[in-house]
């Protein structure tokens, strides 16, 4: 078993191992599917290399709500067979990666006694579709117990809630965890590095930073596992030209939790019927999602005027707060989802559910499905693949074997932090959490692991991804940019000039996230 570290300064070996080896699998896309998919293959024994033409969970992967929730609203829609997958599979993640799942109270507001009853026997058959421990189980609470739990709920038309306990997670974090994991059991993993061809034994790996390298990879099976861009990659294989995919938009915002103060995360119900959640997060609250058809699989896709009116005004509905002005939204982020078409249905009614195609040239593509159901995913994917092989592996062991800083313990130096700085790094780094406290704490050790550790090659990774900076952090993170470029830039040999580019690049994308609102 080799080290979880993924060193950003071996990038040059990387390619000359990609180039030599010959593999069983090659993925494409180091999203959550991708890097689960890895993992799990690398564990069973099978050759893998995996390839991702950004950074690791650079697309839908890090813009997620940050939830591994059981999908209780697809119950509605009479997808048990999801459910059941999504609830069994969270609590797997929260034995494997216990600092990446972090027990939140979910609270639903409830108008009467049928909507509560409704409620409570779809609850019932999540928890026992997921062996929801008993400690764990919903309760009903009334109006009194309501107002002195979320004093800000304006509760006129209320007549209590139910609460029911949900996981958040970070993750951009849970990607990265993966991939090491996967990089741990010997797969040769690399980010900034697109599939640009392919071949009849494989396909062509090509820098996208500017270091000139690339690898022609031979690999017996090539995996398409490219989320919101499966049909581009897709469209690499002749006569693979028709669109499978319908994406749609949603974005978050970022408050003071100050401003916010909530305690649960609470369900809001839009005018439009949809639920959007309010989520308390350490020193902020965050607020999402929309769910529209979005043309084009945009990596920064810009956020409408509408999406965010849309978010202020429902939350305004729902809590006893001052209209929210603009300035007072720290960050924002925009994703976009990569559904399945199914004509005639609106975005936020298309099923999560995902599929596995195999083109006439035997690549396996995989598309749409759920965060919280990534490892049971890959495990689909993998069968498929050890079957198609024709070869022996080992059984699936994705479901016990821990993920990196998932042991749960964190040592004395966190007692030293306060709570709060404690709770971020623990959610973060799990019990690696230490070595960054041991380190000195604050941006410039955390920028130094990203390359020695993580495989950050460019500031926006660190400042977006391992961080998660540019969302939690005051003023958006930008007085971090500063010096992690320099500790960055001391690894990797950056100029004054191109640490100056890095930094401006990060501006550009806060810049363009707020080009709606007006300060």
């Amino acid at each position: 078993m080799s080290t979880t570290s993924l060193d950003t300064r071996a990038r040059r070996q990387i390619f000359a191992e990609l180039e030599t080896r010959a593999f069983d699998v090659a993925v494409i896309g180091g999203g959550i599917t991708g890097a689960g998919i890895a993992r799990d293959a690398a564990m069973r024994g099978l050759s893998v290399a995996l390839v991702e033409a950004r950074d690791f969970a650079s697309g839908t992967s890090s813009r997620s709500s940050k939830m591994i929730h059981g999908g209780l609203r697809y119950l509605a829609q009479g997808d048990i067979a999801l459910v059941k997958e999504a609830a069994s599979e969270r609590q797997i993640l929260r034995r494997i990666a216990p600092h990446l799942t972090r027990l939140s109270p979910f609270l639903i507001p409830t108008t009467n006694m049928a909507m509560a009853a409704k409620l409570r026997t779809g609850l019932w058959t999540f928890e026992k579709l997921g062996g929801v421990p008993e400690a764990e189980k919903h309760e009903v609470i009334g109006l009194a117990e309501l107002r002195r739990r979320e004093p800000l709920m304006r509760t006129d038309k209320l007549n209590g809630a139910i609460l029911y306990p949900e996981f958040l997670t970070d993750d951009a974090r849970l990607v990265l965890a993966n991939i090491r994991s996967a990089h741990a059991a010997s797969a040769v993993v690399v980010n900034h590095a697109a599939a640009s061809e392919l071949t009849s034994d494989g396909l062509v790996a090509t820098s996208t930073l500017d270091d000139n390298l690339g690898a022609t990879i031979k690999a017996k099976l090539v995996v398409n596992a490219a989320g919101a861009w499966v049909d581009q990659v897709r469209g690499l294989e002749a006569g693979e030209c028709d669109a499978r995919m319908s994406l749609s938009r949603g974005i978050h915002l970022v408050l003071q939790r100050e401003r916010l103060p909530i305690n649960s995360t609470i369900i809001i119900r839009a005018p439009d019927k949809r639920s959007i959640f309010a989520v308390p997060r350490g020193a902020f609250t965050y607020i999402g999602t929309t769910d529209v058809f979005h043309d084009g699989a945009d990596y920064w896709p810009a956020p409408a005027r509408e999406d965010i009116d849309y978010l202020l005004r429902a939350t305004e509905s729902a809590l006893r707060v001052d209209p929210i002005r603009d300035a007072e939204i720290v960050s924002l982020w925009s994703g976009v989802r990569p559904l399945i078409a199914q004509p005639g249905k609106k975005a936020s009614e298309v099923s999560r559910k995902d599929e596995i195609w195999t083109s006439p040239g035997e690549m396996i593509s995989i598309a749409g499905g759920k965060l919280s159901a990534y490892r049971a995913m890959a495990e689909r994917v993998v069968d498929l693949a050890i079957e198609r092989l024709g070869s022996s592996a080992r059984p699936c062991s994705t479901a016990d074997a821990p993920l990196p800083g998932g042991s749960g313990s964190f040592g004395d130096s966190m007692s030293r932090l306060d709570p709060r700085a404690a709770e971020r790094l623990a959610g973060l780094y799990g019990d690696e959490a230490s070595e960054i406290v041991d380190a000195g704490g604050a941006v410039a050790p955390e920028a130094v692991r990203a390359v020695t550790h993580e495989g950050a090659a460019k500031l926006e990774d660190y400042w977006v991804r391992r961080s998660a900076r540019a969302w939690f952090d005051h003023g958006a993170g930008l007085a971090a940019l500063a010096p992690a470029a320099d500790a960055m830039g001391a690894l990797l040999g950056w100029d004054d000039a191109m640490k100056a580019a890095q930094i401006a690049h990060c501006r550009q994308i806060n810049d363009a996230s707020r080009r709606l609102l007006g300060e």
